[in-house]
């Protein structure tokens, strides 16, 4: 048998999955510790209803993530139970990390009742191949019993070679009330918040060139100031060192203080008494920057922050998904370049290695051995000048940066149990920024490496949602049953007949009490009169007389 997981790590795990998908679930309710079946189909339920019983019924969940890294995306496969169906499920990474989650729960249909509100604060996620641990550290508050207020706490992020982020903080909520059940208002609230973050200062699945055979290729990597892991030198990762604090030489950095926050909440319904599920996953970010500290850096401004709104009436033509999309303005040095928002949503940067023969286009005489970004090479002055006719013959494009906003991604669905109603669910993303192999990478590599190259070698995605509500048909009733000894009297108002007094003296059963004390007292006595009175002591048997002992005395006549 498996033993539970104590009260204090209830179900982080499950938060912690639930924001690593990114996924919005809409065939299943949230998991909860499985209802125990009794082992003699006669047996009685292990456990009744609780006296008295709310009425309302509510299920819903928000998710939140600062960001997220992930290596080698969709490289491994999915192990499950059931045999073929790990070939239907999507592939996972080699290993996906979060940070700065918060995570909502509430499920009337949990059967601990602790499970039945849940919010969760966690400055760190991890996952292995599909296979998420509990991280330390988590900040978790669960209900029932209600929690006039909530828990806070300030957090450290684990020493990490590709992760530096600045101080932590973390609120957790969670109400539930024994009679009115979700009816609280706010059933589950969390929240983070995150000083500062600097993160992917080397890439450690960029495939190793030092063997290329390609002469030319091979001199222009030898000509780089770092390894290709590090962009040939623009990032500062060697040796196992973590992101440097203010951001220079990682990928991508914020300085600003960032938020996240979800929760769930009963909302009025117009024209009714009933309720709503409304779950809502907000992100508060400002600056985000690439490659800081070279001049080929970029600057994202992020004009409109992200706002994900889930609302469930139990009725599909009244649910709404209401999502304020971000606009992202990407700059340098101070100069709009371009934006990326709903009708453009994906911009390609492509990585390029400087080849031999660059210095000698006009121009380029003194262009740095430095990769060139977007088609821009750094020269020895400072400058920036953009590849033009020739020049673009002398440059290897070996990545592809790609930035992209990910759009809404929404589900609905009728359900039937554990109750009959309409489950909404929807996903987005603020930011994600790609770091792809080209057709060049893969030439410059043998057959086989090249084959087994991914997709995509690293991703960073950026503000993550996701949200889901449940509710009834009609949405949620507030209220309880009446218990049994509060029922009303009978229509007549006359008073319904008690028990009797004292019970029928008829069981044998009462007799056996009498009789264990007069037997008890029977034993005590017998005790004591053996103890009291004196022993004889029994006459020694008669043998043949020794002749060596003396004869005994004549008794006197």
């Amino acid at each position: 048998m498996r033993r539970r997981l104590p009260r204090t790590l209830a179900l982080p795990v499950t938060a912690a999955v639930l924001v690593l998908s990114a996924a919005p679930a809409a065939g299943q309710t949230i998991p909860t510790t499985p209802i125990p079946e009794p082992a003699d189909p006669g047996q009685a339920p292990i456990t009744s209803p609780p006296n008295p019983m709310p009425k309302g019924k509510a299920v819903g969940e928000a998710g939140t993530a600062l960001g997220m890294l992930r290596l080698l995306p969709e490289a491994v496969p999915t192990d499950a139970i059931l045999p073929g169906l790990d070939e239907e499920l999507p592939r996972q990474s080699v290993l996906e990390g979060g940070f700065g989650i918060s995570s909502a729960q509430a499920n009337s249909e949990s059967y601990l009742t602790y499970e039945r509100a849940i919010a969760q604060a966690s400055p760190f996620g991890l996952s292995v191949a599909g296979n998420a641990p509990q991280t330390p550290g988590s900040l978790v508050q669960t209900a029932l019993p209600d929690n006039p207020e909530p828990v806070t706490s300030g957090f450290n992020a684990p020493e990490n070679p590709l992760l530096n982020v600045g101080a932590l903080n973390g609120s957790a909520h969670a109400r539930w009330s024994p009679t009115e059940g979700p009816c609280v208002g706010t059933i589950s609230d969390a929240s983070t918040s995150v000083a500062s973050i600097s993160l992917l200062n080397v890439i450690p699945t960029m495939p190793d060139l030092s063997q290329v055979a390609d002469t030319r290729l091979k001199e222009g990597l030898s000509s780089l100031p770092g390894p290709l892991a590090s962009l040939g030198g623009l990032l500062s990762g060697s040796g196992g060192t973590k992101p440097n604090a203010d951001g220079t030489g990682s990928v991508l950095s914020m300085p600003n203080t960032l938020s996240t926050r979800s929760a769930v909440q009963l909302v009025d319904i117009p024209g009714t008494d009933r309720k709503a599920v409304q779950s809502t996953s907000t992100l508060q970010a400002a600056d985000i920057n690439i490659l800081k500290g070279t001049p080929l850096g970029l600057t994202i401004k992020v004009a409109s922050q992200p706002t994900l709104k889930v609302t469930s009436t139990g009725d599909e033509a009244t649910s709404t998904v209401e999502y304020t999309a971000p606009v992202l303005s990407v700059e340098r040095n101070g100069q709009k370049l371009f934006e990326l928002d709903a009708a453009n949503p994906t911009k390609d940067i492509p990585i390029g290695i400087p080849l031999p023969g660059l210095e000698d286009v006009p121009g380029f005489e003194n262009a740095k051995d430095l990769p060139v970004i977007g088609g821009v090479a750094e020269l020895a002055n400072g400058l920036l000048k953009p590849l033009t006719g020739a020049a673009n013959g002398f440059v290897a494009d070996l990545g592809v940066l790609r930035l992209s906003i990910a759009g809404l991604d929404q589900k609905g669905t009728h359900l039937e149990d554990p109750f009959k109603g309409f489950q909404l669910g929807a996903s987005a993303r603020l930011l994600d920024l790609q770091i792809l192999p080209t057709k060049a990478l893969k030439d410059a590599l043998p057959a086989e490496a090249a084959e087994n190259l991914p997709s995509s070698l690293a991703q960073l995605s950026l503000g993550e949602q996701v949200a889901r509500a449940y509710a009834p048909e009609g949405g949620v009733e507030c209220g309880f049953t009446t218990p049994p000894q509060q029922s009303p009297p009978p229509g007549g108002g006359e008073q319904q007949p008690g028990g009797p007094e004292k019970l029928a003296y008829t069981s044998a059963a009462y007799s056996s009490v009498p009789l264990f004390w007069t037997g008890t007292a029977m034993l005590l006595l017998g005790v004591v009169l053996v103890a009291g009175l004196p022993h004889r002591r029994r006459p020694a048997p008669v043998t043949a007389a020794d002749p060596r002992q003396p004869s005994p005395r004549p008794r006197d006549e």
